[in-house]
This record gives C-alpha cells, structure tokens and sequence, in this order.
C-alpha cells in the first residue's frame, strides 16, 4: 500500500472521498474531519471494494468487483496517512452499483464481518502508524 504524507493528508477536506488500500482490497470513506494534532482522519465508510478471483487492482469495471455496502456502520478514527484521495473516476459508477438494486455483485449481509476483518489485517500491517 501506498501511503499518502501527512503534509498531502492535511489537505484532505470534510465531504471528499478518499480511498485506504490493502493487498487487494480498497475501503472507500468519506472525510467528516481531520484531527491535525493527533494526525488522524475521521471517516465515515461507504464500500469496501474487493476483487472477484483475486484479481489484482485496478480494476476496468466495476463488474470485477464484490463490493460491501458499509454506509449503515461505524465510523473509523484512523491515522491520515494511510489513505489517498479518490479519484471521481473510480468511485462514480461504484457507488451507483450500490444504489443498484439488482446488481448481482454487492452484498450488504456480510459488510460487516468484512470491514471488521479489513480492519484487523490493517491495523497489524501498520501498527507503527497507530
């Protein structure tokens, strides 16, 4: 993963999507807050995007994907710099495919468990950062 600076992180505004990368799965969140003093962003999680068959990232279609709807869980308070922006061009048709009713590829029952297991490998991938 590739982390972003605390400097680039300090520019990151409430409202804007911004993207936390590991191995081969992308957690899309929005920015409620930046805690400067304490280096860390306060996000709000919206999808987390793992490829079909292990694919590597990045993905052509969003049909590649299994994506979790995390819009109805917890916050996350979490150091800036592990995350980057998100580019418009890579969230725009996700989170239409969450929206999508019938898209075969996003499952809402087992978000959780996900986000919850995302988390975990995160965190003892980078628990200098922490």
């Amino acid at each position: 993963m590739k982390q972003v600076s605390i400097g680039s992180a300090q520019q990151f505004q409430p409202r804007q999507i911004v993207c936390l990368e590991h191995e081969h799965t992308c957690l899309y969140a929005e920015v409620i807050e930046i805690v400067s003093s304490r280096q860390v962003c306060w996000v709000r999680p919206l999808m987390l995007a793992i490829p079909a068959d292990n694919q590597s990232l990045p993905l052509s279609s969003p049909e590649q994907l299994i994506l979790y709807d995390l819009r109805q869980g917890s916050d996350l308070l979490w150091p800036a710099s592990l995350f980057r922006l998100a580019l418009d061009t890579e969230v725009i048709s996700l989170l239409g495919q969450l929206n999508n009713p019938d898209a075969p590829y996003v499952n809402n029952l087992d978000a959780p468990r996900q986000l919850s297991c995302f988390v975990h490998q995160v965190w003892q991938a980078y628990k200098n950062v922490f």
